[in-house]
């Protein structure tokens, strides 16, 4: 009987990559990424964020850790990974990650620049304008 592990994600790097090499000398990266999904529930529509931890290696852990950075929108494909590790408290854990044998940048690093500097930008007004309201509630008499 066949079998497959196949998975394709497309979402945003939701960190810089962190690059390390095994004993051997052989460059692993590491990064997640954040998978978005819209569903309507009743008459509105609601966003849920699915993260996904990819790890890469060779040749391409080091282009990931060279070209990818934070907000870029990528095009992963690999294997679904699972592994179980007592934690520091003594616990079993399990962790789950993709071994990533494809990795498309879908986006330039200037792109995923200006959505991070546009979201930076955006929180500012929205602090702002809530430091607005609030000083306009002081003048208000009741």
């Amino acid at each position: 009987m066949a079998s497959l592990n196949k998975v394709m994600l497309i979402g945003n790097v939701g960190q810089d990559p962190e690059l390390r090499y095994t004993p051997d000398g052989n460059p692993v990266a590491n990064f997640s990424i954040a998978v978005n999904r819209r569903r309507r529930v009743g008459e509105e529509y609601k966003d849920e964020t699915e993260w996904f931890n990819i790890v890469c290696f060779s040749r391409t852990a080091e282009n990931v850790n060279q070209y990818l950075t934070k907000g870029q929108k990528v095009y992963v494909e690999g294997r679904f990974q699972s592994s179980e590790y007592v934690g520091q408290d003594g616990n079993q854990r399990k962790s789950f990650e993709v071994i990533a044998n494809e990795v498309t940048f879908l986006s330039s690093r200037n792109e995923a620049d200006s959505a991070n500097q546009n979201t930076i930008q955006s929180n500012e007004k929205s602090e702002s304008i809530q430091a607005d309201s609030e000083d306009e509630d002081k003048d208000l008499p009741w």
